[in-house]
């Protein structure tokens, strides 16, 4: 049995001003993706020069913080929103959902992509292997705020979180999101998006790939309190979210390549 260790959430204190470690790993992640995307932009047939790759990351990084925002709040506490309204803006305190940025990013793409005359499918493609590297970095956020744990287990690497309502060694899932949403997913898109491919491809294997791996991570994942399963005893709102990620996915990948072979 190993224990949660004990990480102060402040990163740096100085003063009055507080640097929290999730807001570190969420500039890790747009640091890294902005430098991967000017490495992408060089390559022919790139959507955005190397210079816009700074406008974009702006666009991408409001997206996703006002969507995963948003979207935590409309999917997953709602009332906890409605007896606190000014929770909505302790982003620092955790409680961001993919589901949420994912759509504010598609709001972003499609904005920007308008703003500089480039196509939303060519845009997204370009953007789909970055996202990746900013998802494992905020599941190493969850994991030092030890929020999101998994369900009790007897497994060795089980872990005891203290901000958990009991003793029991329970799966260190956010591990196990990080190694699947953030090193597996990077690779996979990576290696994919590496030769031409048909447009929507790569986002569909984004969507794909996403929605299989958290589809899965969520039955070793302790569900929302405030939710708990929506039916059957295991189902969560995260499996919900992600079966119609994995239907879009394979339509754009049938749409992708039936074209492709006309």
């Amino acid at each position: 049995m190993l224990q949660h260790p004990q990480i102060d959430p402040v990163a740096i204190a100085i003063g009055p001003l507080k640097i929290y470690w999730y807001g570190l790993t969420y500039l890790v992640g747009f640091v890294a993706g902005w430098w991967l995307g000017r490495l992408r932009s060089r390559k022919p047939g790139s959507p955005i020069t190397e210079e816009q790759m700074g406008d974009l990351l702006f666009y991408l990084a409001l997206g996703v913080i006002l969507g995963g925002r948003f979207g935590y709040v409309i999917f997953y506490n709602f009332d906890a929103f409605l007896a606190d309204p000014l929770w909505l803006l302790r982003v620092w305190e955790g409680g961001m959902s993919f589901h949420g940025g994912l759509l504010g990013v598609m709001f972003a793409m499609w904005w920007y992509g308008r703003k500089i005359g480039t196509g939303f499918w060519r845009l997204a493609d370009f953007v789909a292997p970055l996202v990746p590297v900013g998802l494992g970095a905020g599941r190493i956020g969850n994991f030092i705020n030890g929020e999101l744990w998994g369900k009790p287990t007897d497994v060795p690497w089980g872990m005891v979180f203290r901000q958990a309502p009991d003793a029991l060694a329970r799966h260190p899932s956010q591990l196990y999101q990080f190694a699947l949403e953030g090193v597996l997913f990077f690779i996979i898109l990576w290696w994919f998006s590496a030769k031409p491919r048909p447009r929507m491809a790569v986002s569909g294997l984004f969507l794909i790939c996403y929605g299989i791996f958290r589809f899965l991570v969520e039955f070793v994942r302790q569900p929302d309190a405030q939710l708990g399963y929506l039916a059957f005893d295991w189902l969560t709102m995260g499996q919900v979210l992600s079966l119609p990620m994995l239907v879009a996915g394979l339509a754009l990948m049938f749409i992708a390549y039936r074209r492709n072979a006309e």
